[in-house]
């Protein structure tokens, strides 16, 4: 086991420089010039060259990748293009707000679409099942961003339970009024969640219930919620790691979408803008950290099947 685990952190040394340099190239190749936003109509064309000169963006495509390559193997993230701030700084300083919105929402995602999903299976066919499948079916194509604005036109315009945007309201500090404004960036991120969890879970489990040990414990006399919570869960919950160690990019960097929607001052804002102002080292610095964390993920949802499943570990 220490052997795979030192093998897979070596890989991924390469890994990491081989997205750096595809991102890096999609970026520069990008339709558009950062020094648009500092160019005025009445500027003089050598101050718009002396501003290029000044970030470094006359210099070829090899030479400004090289700079961000040592300038990141030294544990500088490079500074914003647009406000001139350390890039890390502005990561750190948007993760929290990232982290309780995404980490609520997984953690009620796994409430919920767990134990539906053994419901469901466990009926199969059934009244129940057919009406928790139209849920996810709806869930899995709504588009996130309008299940938002909805949630925002029906919650927030018409009946005005909840804030429509931003993280507190402007003077308020209090822990009550930050959760007030969550609800609805939770409840949207937890409905599309759920219904794809909902989804392996519920398809696992009725292979699960297809298998001889589940015969074994009928015969034994179980009934069927302790053949589920205690036989059939840990199989089932098998292809839910591999969603969790994929979604760890995800709980980190912020769902882009749903934080721009609510104006959510977390990482996924923080990536839309750099995104639309051409923000390279931002850009960048949200890519190359999403990449490692899904290669982080992926390498604990591997640990975590040998340590569910015992006959993985014995096969390697």
């Amino acid at each position: 086991m220490r052997t795979t685990i030192v093998k897979r952190l070596l890989q991924m040394i390469p890994m990491l420089v081989v997205i750096s340099i595809i991102s890096f190239a999609l970026i520069k190749l990008a339709p558009g010039d950062p020094i648009n936003s500092f160019v005025t109509p009445d500027m003089n064309p050598t101050d718009v060259e002396r501003i290029r000169q000044s970030l470094g963006l006359d210099q070829p495509l090899y030479i400004q990748y090289f700079r961000w390559l040592v300038n990141l193997c030294q544990g500088n993230l490079g500074y914003s293009i647009i406000n001139s701030q350390p890039v890390l700084e502005q990561i750190i300083e948007r993760i929290p707000a990232t982290l309780g919105l995404m980490g609520t929402s997984l953690v009620l995602t796994l409430i919920l679409a767990i134990p539906l999903g053994l419901i469901a299976a466990a009926y199969e066919n059934t009244w129940i099942d057919k009406i928790l499948n139209g849920l996810s079916y709806v869930g899995i194509s709504i588009p996130v961003f309008w299940f938002g604005m909805l949630l925002i036109n029906f919650f927030s315009i018409k009946l005005g339970w909840f804030p429509s945007l931003g993280m507190r309201t402007i003077g308020e500090n209090s822990f009550k009024d930050m959760v007030w404004h969550a609800v609805l960036p939770v409840v949207t991120l937890t409905f599309q969640g759920c219904a794809s969890y909902y989804r392996y879970v519920r398809s696992n489990t009725i292979n699960q219930l297809k298998e001889d040990y589940v015969l074994f414990g009928y015969a034994k006399g179980l009934s069927k919620l302790r053949v589920l919570a205690y036989h059939v869960l840990k199989n089932a919950l098998l292809p839910v790691i591999t969603l969790l160690g994929m979604s760890l990019p995800q709980i980190i960097s912020g769902a882009f979408i749903t934080e721009s929607i609510f104006s959510w001052p977390g990482m996924g804002s923080l990536g839309i803008n750099a995104i639309f102002q051409l923000d390279y080292p931002v850009i960048m610095a949200i890519t190359l950290f999403s990449a490692l964390l899904l290669i982080i993920g992926n390498l604990l949802a591997d640990i975590a099947y040998t340590i569910i499943d015992p006959r993985i570990s014995g096969k390697e």
